[in-house]
């Protein structure tokens, strides 16, 4: 992810039985035809990055205890679903590491504050329970290519893949990488990734924008020798795509083999290619990540080897070299007409800073929501990080929050996925102010409406009367009146709706 000030200017170096409640539940009725309300989209991703590489959110530090680092943990997710987020994305390889138990690499630094060393406990089932708690995704968020931060394979832990593997790797601006060009670099990369999703409960699996380094002036990726190897007559740069594209295939192919319904996507640098590079690419002066780093992600998008993309666009409306309404259309022009979802990565660390005065507005981050939200194509935002989601420079989030996602949202849906809605829950019943039923077999989650004092019932068409998405089956209401529950299976698909009327609070 693209922190640093430079990144920003593109880039480094540039319950009860049926009969029980008979009387108070019903099937409810069709819904009458409603026009939607823009206001409170039905579906919409609404996510966050939490960032583990140099402690930048979680944990804070190294070395705190496992109590320490679940309840930091658990004051990202509960400030998270205040705003009506509902999924997060967590970086669980930062570099060639885990952040989880693995046979495959060491334990991270940023855990204990020593390579390789034990923290005593696997954090990454706790952090897949607690979102899916709160009824958010879970995306399991990978490096593929870079190995250590620094720049000898010697100081590397015992077992770590490129120290045994010294010759996979390339040493460049003072870091360590693994070489893209190599089949056995990808074979690994491909079997850490699938390790997880055989083991952990995930939602996703998650890349960010970093594939071949960044440029670093007066550095040289030497890479000539498996250039030489695997080449094939290809020009370099070509090579180097290609590169990229064998691994985003292979490793779209493995998650879904493993787990049909764990969506793969990447988050790639704003800019695919400028006007000034391609004619088909944005109005926008910038670096290009086809050219630079040799990420192409139409090509990945045209392919169909991702399920979204997620891109970084971290500038402001009216930045003269990259504008954000500029880029969000031109990217919707890319998936239009495909099965491809598409997000956009908000650069909430920028809200405040002064060397763009655009970032010193506070409305400037919900506007930027509003632009998604005038298209067909922008399915959701996703915030970087998790950081400025609790400190709410300027109060930004809080109005993104009170504008955009002032009721929650269901989960985007993927065709491609598979899934099917569960049964609508059974035994619904109110006692008092509390709403319970019968968990619904295939169920993750569960959708629960307030009926307006009008009667009509739009639950179908938007939220705006989506109260909460809850995993167990049972809610407190906050008033009396008519509710509506359904049945959402992982990927939300939705049930029909069962009544319930609750009499008094």
């Amino acid at each position: 992810m693209v922190t640093t000030t430079a990144a920003y200017y593109f880039g480094p170096g540039a319950g009860a039985s049926p009969a029980a409640s008979e009387k108070k539940t019903a099937t409810a009725a069709p819904a009458a035809a409603c026009t939607a309300d823009a206001d409170h989209p039905k579906r919409e991703l609404r996510g966050v990055w939490i960032a583990t590489t140099q402690n930048i959110d979680w944990p804070s530090k190294a070395g705190l205890s496992a109590d320490r680092q679940k309840a930091e943990y658990v004051k990202i997710l509960d400030s998270a679903a205040r705003r009506n987020l509902n999924a997060v994305f967590v970086q669980v390889r930062p570099a060639s590491d885990a952040l989880y138990k693995s046979s495959l690499e060491p334990w991270s630094q940023y855990l204990t504050g020593t390579a390789g060393k034990d923290p005593g406990w696997d954090p990454l089932p706790f952090l897949i329970d607690e979102a899916h708690k709160r009824g958010m995704e879970f995306h399991a968020w990978f490096n593929p290519y870079r190995a250590s931060y620094g720049a000898s394979t010697a100081e590397l832990p015992a077992g770590h893949p490129a120290r045994e593997h010294p010759d996979w790797t390339i040493k460049y601006g003072g870091r360590l990488y693994y070489n893209p060009g190599l089949p056995a670099v990808r074979d690994h990369v491909t079997k850490v990734i699938t390790d997880v999703v055989d083991r952990y409960d995930v939602d996703g699996v998650h890349f960010d924008d970093y594939f071949y380094p960044y440029p670093v002036a007066g550095a040289k990726f030497d890479d000539s020798a498996a250039f030489r190897k695997y080449g094939k007559g290809a020009k370099l740069a070509e090579w180097r795509r290609g590169n990229v594209n064998t691994l985003v295939a292979e490793v779209d192919k493995a998650v879904h083999r493993a787990k049909g319904h764990v969506k793969f996507g990447i988050s790639p640098f704003g800019i695919w290619r400028n006007k000034s590079n391609d004619p088909t690419g944005s109005s926008t002066s910038g670096m290009s990540a086809y050219d630079s780093i040799y990420a192409d992600a139409r090509e990945w998008i045209k392919s169909g080897t991702v399920d979204y993309v997620l891109p970084q666009l971290y500038w402001p409306r009216g930045h003269k070299l990259a504008d954000y309404t500029t880029l969000a259309r031109w990217w919707s022009g890319e998936v239009k007409g495909t099965d491809v979802q598409l997000y956009i990565g908000h650069g909430l660390y920028r809200v405040g800073s002064t060397d763009d005065k655009t970032w010193t507005k506070p409305g400037e981050l919900s506007g930027q929501v509003g632009v998604n939200r005038s298209g067909k194509q922008i399915d959701g935002s996703v915030y970087f990080s998790a950081k400025q989601l609790l400190t709410n420079p300027l109060k930004a989030m809080d109005r993104v929050a009170k504008a955009h996602y002032s009721r929650p949202a269901l989960q985007p849906l993927n065709k491609s996925l598979g899934g099917q809605a569960p049964p609508a829950p059974a035994g619904a019943k109110a006692s008092g102010a509390r709403l319970s039923w019968t968990p619904s077999a295939g169920a993750r989650a569960y959708a629960v409406y307030q009926v307006p004092k009008s009667g009509k019932d739009c639950h179908t068409t938007d939220a705006r009367n989506l109260v909460a998405v809850v995993s167990d089956p049972l809610y407190a209401v906050r008033s009396a009146g008519t509710y509506l529950v359904t049945s959402l299976d992982r990927l939300h698909h939705e049930s029909k709706a069962v009544k319930v009327k609750v009499d008094a609070v």
